[in-house]
C-alpha cells in the first residue's frame, strides 16, 4: 500500500519527514535518500506497532482529500510504499536479564520498540527473498 509522506526542509535542519494518516510517526534524514529510506522504515514499524496493539491501519488518504491540510504548507508530498497485508504473529524468547536491559537500552536509543528492534537486527543484512535449498546441495 502507499501512503503520502510530507517531506519538510528547514535552513538549518535534515529532511523531516511526517506521515498525514499516521499522526505522531515521524523521522528524518539528512539526504533525500536518507530520509525517504527513513520514511519506509518509520512507517513501516509504526504500522507492525499498530498492528501488535491491534489498532486499525487506515486507508490512505489521497492527495486532493490533503490540498487544504495545513501541514502540507511548504512541504513537498511524496509517496512512501509499505506492505501492510501481512498479520503479525507473538513469541516468547527467553534471555538473560542483563541482555534484555541490553536490548532495550539499544531500540530506545534507535527510537524503536523492543521488538522491532529484534526483528530489525535480527533480519540485518537477510536477503529479501529467502529460497528453500534442498537437504544435501
Amino acid at each position: 500500500m502507499e501512503y503520502i509522506a510530507y517531506l519538510h526542509k528547514d535552513r538549518k535542519s535534515d529532511y523531516g519527514v511526517s506521515f498525514p494518516d499516521f499522526p505522531g510517526c515521524v523521522t528524518a534524514g539528512k539526504t533525500l535518500a536518507e530520509a525517504h529510506r527513513m520514511a519506509e522504515e518509520a512507517l513501516s514499524l509504526h504500522i507492525e506497532g499498530m498492528m501488535e496493539d491491534g489498532e486499525p491501519i487506515p486507508e490512505a488518504s489521497t492527495l486532493d482529500a490533503l490540498a487544504n491540510d495545513p501541514s502540507l504548507k511548504g512541504a513537498v508530498a511524496f509517496l512512501v510504499s509499505v506492505d501492510v497485508a501481512e498479520k503479525v504473529g507473538r513469541f516468547n524468547i527467553t534471555a538473560r536479564k542483563s541482555h534484555m536491559e541490553e536490548i532495550d537500552r539499544r531500540a530506545k536509543k534507535e527510537g524503536m520498540t523492543r521488538s522491532a528492534y529484534m526483528v530489525s537486527s535480527a533480519l540485518a543484512g537477510r536477503p529479501k527473498e529467502h529460497r528453500p535449498t534442498r537437504a544435501g546441495r
